[in-house]
């Protein structure tokens, strides 16, 4: 029997006073606090300096690396990306961070969610290492002004509508990139030509490592787990799931290209409160258009709908071939 001050023992071994009343442990009680204290903990690391060192000191014991970039807001569709690095990686990465390059509306990135504490305890759930979530101050000290073009991929759909974005993506996963110098690193599909532009990045900058798409993890009705989701009113969320089943019932038609993709703006947008702004079925490798099912060996559908009134924007796909 090892008797005394438990904040003694925890001062001795632990270098921390916790509490401060007189308790009786064994042996084996203390060892069993120790295990639950040492190891368990993920990391929260909020400057790029602390980040880089500890990087380099896991490198240093030959640890791969994954890294998980977000915008935080974390659903079942991240919790899905990290726990596949925490499978395939003796250390997962995940930053937490609302890039404001990548929004060309400043009002969409005012009502983006923010939800740190919860981010991090799902992280922490889904046996994450390593949180990294820094200031804006932190990550741009000074204007980025590097600018990033890989046309066709970057100028079509979404980098048509929203100008700049790509841009802005790139410079913040480069940069993560070179902060966290993973040997893989995880996207979602559901942001299927953001993996395309990131995959021209990957060549162009000649970064070592790979980009690992992950299938998206969507509701039981359907809808694709987006963190835009969270702002969507219950009325809202009840006519969400028609994109996807649209899409999908647009596969058993039997109809042209652009038939197919005529058919289904028409479908969406015959329901009150959705708005398509574009489906284009596009070369799943170029995101070219195509016109002919025989045009390319894999075709994929994409599409943005404006859902409710605010509106939220929703972006999903569907591949064909």
């Amino acid at each position: 029997m090892v008797q005394g001050n438990l904040c003694t023992i925890f001062s001795v071994f632990h270098g921390k006073v916790s509490l401060c009343r007189n308790y009786s442990v064994t042996l084996y009680d203390f060892l069993d606090i120790r295990l639950a204290l040492i190891d368990k903990d993920m990391e929260i690391i909020n400057t790029v300096k602390e980040l880089k060192e500890r990087i380099s000191a896991l490198r240093n014991d030959n640890k791969t690396i994954g890294l998980v970039p977000t915008m935080g807001a974390l659903h079942e569709g991240h919790a899905s990306l990290v726990r596949r690095s925490v499978q395939e990686n003796d250390v997962t990465v995940v930053s937490i961070f609302l890039n404001p390059t990548q929004f060309n509306d400043p009002k969409d990135l005012e009502r983006y969610p923010r939800t740190l504490d919860s981010d991090c305890k799902l992280l922490e759930e889904c046996g994450a290492q390593i949180a990294f979530a820094p200031s804006v101050a932190e990550v741009y000290p000074e204007p980025d002004t590097r600018h990033f073009s890989y046309p066709p991929t970057d100028e079509v759909m979404e980098g048509a509508r929203r100008p700049g974005h790509f841009n802005g993506v790139c410079q913040i996963v480069s940069k993560l990139f070179y902060m966290a110098d993973p040997d893989r690193a995880y996207f979602g599909e559901k942001d299927y030509q953001q993996i395309a532009v990131i995959r021209r990045m990957v060549e162009d900058l000649g970064f070592r490592l790979e980009i690992v798409p992950c299938p998206v993890i969507r509701e039981d009705n359907g809808l694709a787990r987006s963190s835009r989701n969270a702002l969507l009113a219950p009325e809202e969320k009840a006519i969400a799931p028609n994109i996807y089943r649209i899409l999908q019932e647009s596969k058993s038609l039997g109809l042209s290209v652009d038939e197919t993709r005529d058919w289904c703006v028409e479908q969406i947008n015959a329901i009150d409160g959705l708005e398509v702004e574009y489906y284009s079925i596009v070369d799943g490798d170029t995101l070219a258009d195509v016109h002919s099912w025989d045009e390319a060996e894999s075709i994929v559908g994409c599409i943005t709908v404006y859902c409710g009134k605010t509106p939220i924007r929703l972006i999903d796909h569907t591949r064909y071939k």
